[in-house]
């Protein structure tokens, strides 16, 4: 596909006004100091979700894409569901799970997880590439199991389409998050790291490093740690097995949803033992 085609289909609408800071947080995931207790309907639910023009998903949770209204109605049925049980479940980073089974890449594939960087990010795209590696190499990979490459010969055609990779990096404008990324389990079409070109202003005291941390953490299967009960708040679901204690510094974890880090979004002591646990050598 063309660079000039490329970047007119990431192009989006206006920004949704479910901004919190950098991320976007939908109302029903993380909005105030308490759960709601007034359930949505699934049109409300609906409603809430943003949708990328140029790949159909809904957006839900700040970062987390959903890949059909069909899969948005099981992810209500689940909001609805567990209503109420939220506060009750302590079970001892979190990992995503379909049907009970852990969404995770199998040990040879956990080796081989090669993306391409699109060139349509022009001036930003040493940048990105530099925070990738920051955010794998030298980040998920020293206490995982696991092997992010970049095949750069890829790069100029770096899209959805491409299978000599098992992902793609590329830019997008007016979305209502820095960036969202995908679970083991997605399809190729479904498997991107999009960055919002905001991400690449002033977004201190995260850097894009860090916002990648938290969307290759997505790539490798880790949910948002604030969806456990002992934060309080931004619950989402409980379709998750937990790794680790509970860690309210998580890279994993909205600082704006109880979390406690207020610097960048760095990998803890608690993450690197999820993901060892998950990924182990």
């Amino acid at each position: 596909m063309a660079q000039a085609q490329q970047r007119s289909r990431r192009r989006e609408g206006p920004l949704t006004a479910l901004a919190f800071g950098a991320f976007a947080i939908a109302a029903w995931g993380c909005g105030g100091a308490s759960r709601p207790t007034q359930l949505l309907t699934f049109e409300e639910f609906e409603a809430q979700a943003y949708r990328e023009v140029s790949t159909g998903l809904f957006v839900v949770d700040g970062d987390t894409p959903v890949r059909s209204r069909e899969e948005l109605r099981l992810v209500y049925r689940r909001y609805v569901e567990d209503r109420s049980s939220i506060g009750t479940r302590r079970r001892a980073l979190i990992v995503h799970q379909v049907d009970g089974v852990d969404a995770r890449w199998d040990d040879v594939q956990a080796l081989n997880l090669s993306y391409c960087v699109s060139t349509t990010f022009e001036a930003n795209y040493g940048a990105t590439v530099q925070a990738m590696e920051e955010a794998t190499a030298k980040g998920w990979e020293i206490p995982a199991n696991v092997h992010f490459i970049h095949e750069a010969a890829q790069d100029d055609a770096c899209d959805e389409t491409n299978e000599n990779v098992v992902f793609d990096v590329n830019p997008i404008t007016g979305v209502g998050y820095l960036a969202r990324a995908f679970f083991p389990n997605f399809e190729r079409a479904f498997r991107n790291i999009l960055i919002n070109t905001a991400a690449f202003g002033d977004i201190s005291p995260w850097t894009l490093a860090g916002v990648l941390r938290h969307e290759t953490g997505h790539a490798l299967g880790f949910r948002h740690e604030h969806t456990r009960p002992e934060a309080g708040v931004c619950f989402e679901d409980n379709n998750w097995r937990a790794l680790t204690p509970y860690d309210s510094d998580s890279v994993m974890h909205y600082p704006q949803c109880n979390g406690t880090n207020r610097g960048d979004l760095v990998i803890t002591e608690l993450d690197a033992e999820g993901a060892a646990s998950l990924y182990p050598f």
